[in-house]
């Protein structure tokens, strides 16, 4: 039993410490400006401007859904997260999935090292 205790709590421990993740101190906002090109194709990063989707100034922090003037789908206005590394990771990984019925037609953003460094970009958004 407490063999098999200690090994559960080692392949927990290596486990999540091997996981990359938006939050880490390794991301780089200069590659993320780069992989936002694609998302600018959309979105603005400049703040009030409006394309097909909204401007991303300011999203980190921010409830989904909630930016004025913009016609959000229903299913992202009832998504009720705030915008954080975490939240973003989970949603830019996979967004048609996370939010059904989002307006958001993008596939994701597949790559973690890639969605870090867009999110490290986010947060520099104001």
């Amino acid at each position: 039993m407490n063999r098999t205790l200690v090994c559960f709590a080692f392949m927990l421990v290596f486990g999540l410490c091997g996981h990359a993740s938006a939050t880490d101190a390794d991301a780089d906002a200069d590659a993320g400006k780069k992989v936002f090109a694609k998302c600018a194709v959309c979105h603005s990063p400049e703040p009030g401007v409006t394309r097909v989707g909204p401007s991303l100034a300011g999203v980190v922090g921010r409830q989904s859904g909630s930016l004025p003037g913009f016609n959000y789908s229903t299913a992202m206005k009832n998504y009720g997260v705030t915008w954080n590394n975490d939240t973003l990771n989970t949603y830019l990984a996979a967004p048609m999935e996370v939010v059904k019925g989002t307006k958001m037609t993008f596939p994701g953003v597949k790559d973690e090292t890639d969605r870090a460094n867009v999110i490290a970009y986010l947060n520099t958004l104001k």
